[in-house]
């Protein structure tokens, strides 16, 4: 028996596995009707593994100050066996399976054995008889190296599952990583405008502290560039960014995605799930959109905020977690607080901090940095040469207005960048003017071509046929292939086609080869 446990200790086995096969061993030598080994968590024992109890034994926890003779098997230095006649209640009176009805009631021999490994008591192990004198064969030696491979094969498990929970972390937190990188990837805050120079200084400020902070503006400001420059200037910097887009989380999952669920607890649950909140202990957990946050979630993420805790769906154990709290919202939630659509509290929780960004039109002296960057990153995709501007091209893009702010000033230089490479040799400089901007598209006054509005049908349907192609090829990096693809036709139709509407010698793109038709 002690040679099988041994053996066990260095078993790749499964916690429920080892624990039942420990027990098994020792049942065999110890003559008992029923046993349980249990693990000691902060004065609570909680049964880890049964023999000849009932199920109900295995779904409670023993308190050690609610169960006198199992505060006085952990309190001891040795074996602890009581008397058949003891006035101290068994915690396992009435679980004892058994046909004996007496017996069932009443059990008349038990035996305690505290676990300890390292000095540290880690669990305990009981057994009862029906009959009294039944563990009188046992003798102290044997008990005391029971206990202490018993003590061993608890404290291996309990290692071997707190790595096996970190790698599980690990893998969860590279995951949500890999699924943001194409956002982490070259974004960062340019310009040099007053307004997004105060913002960089209050960015320096909060970044050095704990406090949850509130990123206010209107779409397309750059709100996650923020959040992510927080986090990587904060203590926390090395630590994972989990990002989560309120937004796209709908009620019925999204107190699961926040704060996890465990196996049963509703259809489809059929394992335990860490939610957003464990995979970013101890680093940064961003909500983007929080103004769209269901209203029955918005108290559990106050107690997140406030206690530090969370509870997985279907568990009445909460866990502690260590989470720095960034939201971001383009809403109004003073407004929406007075419309009940959005917690007082929970704002007021959240905006220890405030960091508001400052749409484009506030900072237009930024926009001819901003629109070189986003220029030569559309070089970079596209292969050509350098990129620059005319300068009426620049004046154009400054008197903008701007809707979609940062995030529609890349989009409208991308698609400049991929008219004005049309045509075009590999590695050739190209200037952008204002014929590649499509500023109409941005509600600029004035903007839309009153010649072009007069045109004739046909005419009509051809600029409309050649803006399709160009946003096709620039969704998909000047890609021929992906973009006949979208558009639902041949790549040699598709070359045909951009000849016919006067976008002769299209530049080559990945590798691929107008077609010899």
């Amino acid at each position: 028996m002690l040679l099988a446990i041994a053996r066990d200790l260095t078993a790749a086995l499964a916690s429920e596995d080892r624990y039942a096969r420990l027990l098994e061993a020792v049942c065999r030598v110890v003559p008992c009707d029923a046993a349980c080994l249990m693990k000691l968590e902060t004065d609570v024992l909680h049964p880890l593994s049964a023999r000849g109890l009932l199920p109900a034994a295995l779904g409670v926890v023993y308190p050690r100050q609610e169960h006198p003779r199992l505060d006085v098997v952990l309190s001891a230095r040795g074996p602890v066996r009581f008397p058949a006649d003891s006035s101290l209640p068994d915690p396992f009176d009435g679980l004892v399976a058994g046909n004996n009805a007496h017996a069932v009631r009443h059990v008349h021999d038990c035996l305690g054995i505290a676990l300890s490994e390292g000095g540290d008591v880690v669990g305990a192990l009981t057994f009862d008889a029906f009959e009294p004198g039944a563990f009188d064969g046992l003798t102290p030696e044997f008990l005391d190296m029971l206990a202490a491979l018993a003590g061993a094969a608890l404290r291996t498990s309990a290692l071997m599952d707190a790595l096996v929970r970190r790698v599980e972390h690990r893998e969860r937190v590279a995951h949500e990583l890999q699924r943001g990188i194409d956002v982490a990837i070259g974004g960062s805050l340019i310009g040099n405008s007053a307004a997004l120079q105060r913002l960089l200084r209050d960015i320096a400020i909060v970044a050095k502290s704990e406090l949850a902070t509130l990123i206010t503006g209107e779409t397309g400001v750059g709100k996650e560039l923020v959040a992510r420059q927080v986090h990587a200037s904060s203590p926390r910097g090395s630590e994972p960014l989990i990002y989560v887009n309120c937004a796209a989380l709908p009620e019925s999952v999204a107190e699961s995605e926040l704060f996890g669920h465990v196996a049963g607890a509703f259809t489809g649950a059929v394992r335990d799930r860490a939610g957003k909140f464990e995979v970013a202990n101890g680093g940064t957990l961003f909500l983007d959109e929080i103004g769209e946050l269901p209203a029955a979630i918005q108290p559990k993420l106050l107690r997140a905020l406030q206690q530090g805790e969370i509870q997985r769906v279907g568990s009445d154990r909460p866990h502690r977690v260590d989470v720095r709290v960034i939201a971001a919202t383009n809403r109004d939630l003073p407004r929406e607080i007075e419309r009940g659509r959005f917690r007082a509290d929970l704002f007021h929780r959240l905006a220890a901090f405030p960091l508001h960004v400052p749409a484009l039109r506030e900072r237009r002296e930024d926009i001819p940095l901003l629109a070189q960057h986003f220029a030569d990153g559309a070089r970079r995709r596209l292969g050509t040469g350098p990129i620059r501007f005319a300068k009426t091209a620049l004046e154009r893009l400054a008197a903008a207005d701007w809707p979609g702010n940062v995030r529609e000033l890349e989009n409208v230089v991308g698609r400049a960048a991929l008219r004005a490479s049309f045509g075009r040799e590999p590695d050739e400089a190209i200037l952008i003017g204002p014929a590649h901007l499509d500023l109409d598209a941005v509600g600029q006054e004035g903007a839309t071509s009153r010649a072009e509005a007069a045109l004739p049908l046909r005419e009509r349907v051809v600029a409309f046929q050649r803006q399709a192609v160009m946003e096709a090829l620039e969704r998909h990096g000047g890609g021929w292939a992906d973009a006949a693809r979208e558009l639902g036709m041949d790549r040699s139709n598709l070359f045909h086609l951009a000849r016919r509407l006067g976008i002769s010698r299209p530049q080559r793109a990945r590798g691929e080869e107008p077609s010899a038709d």
